[in-house]
């Protein structure tokens, strides 16, 4: 598959980083095309303009800022977010990329004032995420980067794809073990992916 990797960190020497890494290896050593796209290091804009947001409903061309962006998702077969959970919510670069990427006519189209979803090219969606709180707190929060990935992206992409969901939580309690075992758990997950 040619699988898009969303990766969402601003720091080189990261336990996310790492995993990022990880993910990129073995999802290529397992024979997959990766697009490995670092927000950071690729320095998205996360920030909607004022004309982006005049047009948003207008059809788009390769002059538009994220039209490099959007023709990468639409070549995309996978999806395969790696981030951090910040204030119960995705990085804001990962979330600007949602909100200037996932356009009409990209990841969905309105038919008689009603959302159609359309990112039907993505097949398989996969999420690698870190919390610091425990699974309780998030739990207790609503765990909105959870819903949004088993939720909404879910309705988005092709109906019926399978949509995994990997997250370490209590990273600010975390041991060597315990990281060890996530980061094995994620590497059985992209071997199989």
């Amino acid at each position: 598959m040619n699988i898009l990797v969303l990766y969402a960190h601003p720091v080189e020497t990261s336990f996310n980083a790492g995993l990022h890494r990880m993910i990129v290896e073995r999802l290529t050593m397992a024979g997959h095309s990766v697009d490995d796209c670092d927000l950071y290091a690729e320095d998205f804009e996360p920030r909607l303009t004022r004309q982006e947001r005049l047009d948003y409903h207008n059809p788009r061309g390769s002059a538009d800022p994220a039209a490099p962006y959007v023709e990468r998702l639409l070549q995309a077969d996978a999806l395969v977010l790696s981030y951090p959970v910040w204030n119960y919510g995705f990085p804001a670069i990962l979330k600007g990329f949602f909100d200037r990427v996932f356009l009409p006519d990209v990841s969905f189209k309105l038919v008689d004032g009603k959302v159609q979803p359309s990112l039907h090219n993505i097949r398989k969606v996969a999420a690698v995420t870190t919390y610091g709180g425990s699974r309780f707190r998030a739990f207790l929060m609503g765990d909105p980067p959870r819903k949004l990935i088993k939720r909404m992206l879910r309705a988005t992409v092709k109906p019926g794809a399978p949509v995994t969901y990997l997250a370490h939580y209590s990273m600010n309690l975390s041991t060597d073990e315990t990281r060890k075992s996530f980061t094995a758990k994620v590497a059985v997950s992209m071997d199989a992916f």
